[in-house]
């Protein structure tokens, strides 16, 4: 008698993204797509970090952790020579949530920091069926955490915060002045914004269609945070 081992698990799509907010769920109006598309858009061609959500149905009992790094890679979000790259993932119907931070961001969107954004202004939103709210105010405080401007307090210790805080200002100018010298040795970029490097050579950043999305090159390594509503 022969016997086959079958996987009780399909191994989930690895979907290629082409736009800064994907939703396969059909949760979200056009309009708020639209929106939140724009909205990424801008944050990419104002500081050079890609922050990208995706929404799905299930994972059919695969690990939501390698399923956001599996994507994330593909997708190469974020630039290569800084890594600046953000997977906000939905899994709507198993209640799960996560953000994938890529190397170069680790230091500043810390895994306890992601764990807040989930927990504090996602969570409450979906619990009450409210995603587009949920999601909105997840994406801005991704944002607002890149430029070392998100203010939600985790729970350590004062010496901690404050640690954390110079560790996050260090980090940003070591990335900001390389930007602005190569910016004044090149004459000046056209985007007008240094964050993290303005690539304004680079080609690719909208696709040629309304809120297009093309990886850069960026490398992940497993930092960030899932959670449950």
């Amino acid at each position: 008698m022969i016997c086959f081992s079958i996987s009780l698990f399909a191994q989930p799509e690895i979907p290629t993204l082409e736009k800064y907010a994907n939703d396969f769920t059909n949760t979200l109006a056009n309009s708020q797509i639209d929106e939140l598309n724009e909205d990424l858009l801008q944050f990419y061609k104002n500081t050079s970090n890609q922050i990208v959500l995706l929404m799905i149905n299930t994972l059919d009992g695969h690990p939501i952790e390698e399923y956001s790094i599996e994507v994330a890679e593909k997708n190469k979000i974020g630039t290569k020579d800084y890594d600046n790259g953000v997977l906000f993932l939905v899994v709507k119907n198993d209640r799960l949530m996560r953000i994938e931070v890529g190397y170069g961001l680790e230091p500043v969107i810390t895994d306890a920091m992601s764990s807040s954004i989930l927990n504090n202004q996602v969570a409450p939103h979906f619990k009450e069926g409210n995603f587009y709210q949920g999601i909105k105010e997840g994406l801005q405080a991704l944002k607002d955490a890149a430029i070392g401007e998100y203010n939600e307090q985790v729970e350590t210790e004062d010496y901690d915060n404050d640690a954390e805080s110079l560790v996050t200002l260090i980090i940003i100018l070591i990335f900001v002045l390389p930007a602005i010298i190569r910016s004044i040795k090149n004459g000046g970029g056209s985007s007008g914004g240094f964050w993290f490097g303005g690539f304004g050579g680079s080609s690719g950043r909208s696709g040629g269609s309304f809120g297009g999305f093309s990886g850069g090159g960026g490398s992940f390594g497993g930092g960030g945070a899932s959670g449950s509503w």
